[in-house]
């Protein structure tokens, strides 16, 4: 019954998301590869809706180096989704690789590349059959599964334009529609596009320092087939902390099925201090969910090192942190 419902069903978006969206620039947008000093170490980890058994569990480790000599940057990153208590999931593998080069004085730009490689299928012994309920419990189904995995190669790809106090980017997954069905061969992977920016407003002469004052504010909108999704906020950072506050859905429009699409509101609290960023987020559900999802939340860790003895500081995106 449960596979019956999902093949009856259209496909609007299948990727995981994640709230801090900049602690997971790779996954956001390829062009940001190599956006550090010298090399990058990150990963997140969500737990969206902690209530809901068999909810969505998803994990982004990545890692991406400077070559400054090159204006290019390579990295790798490994993605892991797991949804329902079905145990289906997914493990992407990507590479990735971004160029730089400068428009004017104080613009740049900078070109990104993805291609990776996606397994995906079932855990067939967290799934309860018929057979198994009329046998009184038993512990294996009669039912076979020769197909239950699957894989795919797929490419994305991004830019950036930015200065030194705001960035402004586009993204592109799954431009070659990978099929991703377990079954009849009929869920091609829809693109997934997404634009993306922000603006740093210094509250001092010290703000690009450690110890400075600043807002950032920030935006993700994100569209795949008929699906959209907003993400807006601003973070404030003081010294080595950081607060920020976000809204993400599509207030004033009808979106999915002709309702409106509010989603969250997110709170985040962060801390930074040489070469280590740590961040929390716990996402509150303001949709007809409210009350019964338990919220989401999400943890992110970032190690940057750094050349001991550096030269002048090449210019960077000057995103976010989380």
């Amino acid at each position: 019954m449960l596979i019956g419902v999902i093949i009856s069903l259209k496909s609007y978006g299948q990727d995981p998301q994640f709230s801090q969206f900049y602690a997971t620039s790779l996954y956001l947008n390829p062009a940001f590869t190599g956006n550090t000093e010298v090399g990058r170490l990150s990963g997140v980890y969500r737990n969206q809706w902690a209530s809901i058994p068999g909810a969505f569990v998803s994990y982004s480790f990545a890692y991406d180096y400077n070559l400054s000599n090159v204006n290019s940057g390579v990295g790798l990153m490994v993605t892991q989704d797991k949804a329902g208590s079905g145990g289906l999931k997914f493990t992407n593998v990507a590479g990735l690789y971004s160029y730089a080069f400068q428009i004017k004085r104080k613009l740049f730009f900078r070109a990104g590349l993805k291609a990776s490689y996606t397994f995906r299928g079932i855990n067939e012994h967290s799934l309860l059959f018929a057979d198994q309920i009329i046998r009184d419990g038993a512990q294996e189904t009669v039912e076979s599964f020769n197909d239950n995995r699957i894989s795919y190669f797929d490419v994305g790809t991004g830019g950036l334009i930015y200065s030194n106090k705001y960035w402004f980017g586009f993204s592109l997954d799954h431009i070659n529609q990978p099929e991703q069905s377990l079954i009849y061969h009929v869920a091609n992977l829809p693109i997934k596009s997404s634009i993306h920016g922000g603006y740093n407003f210094l509250l001092d002469d010290n703000s690009m320092d450690d110890e400075g004052t600043s807002i950032t504010a920030a935006f993700n909108y994100k569209h795949q087939l008929n699906w959209n999704q907003l993400d807006i906020g601003a973070y404030y950072n003081k010294g080595s902390f950081v607060i920020g506050l976000w809204y993400r859905g599509v207030p004033f429009m009808k979106t999915f099925e002709n309702n409106y699409n509010n989603d969250a509101i997110i709170f985040l609290a962060g801390i930074q201090t040489k070469g280590i960023k740590i961040g929390y987020s716990y996402d509150v559900t303001i949709s007809k969910l409210y009350g019964n999802t338990g919220g989401s939340h999400e943890i992110s860790l970032i190690y940057e090192h750094s050349k001991k003895h550096k030269k002048k500081r090449r210019q960077a995106v000057p995103c976010a942190k989380f």
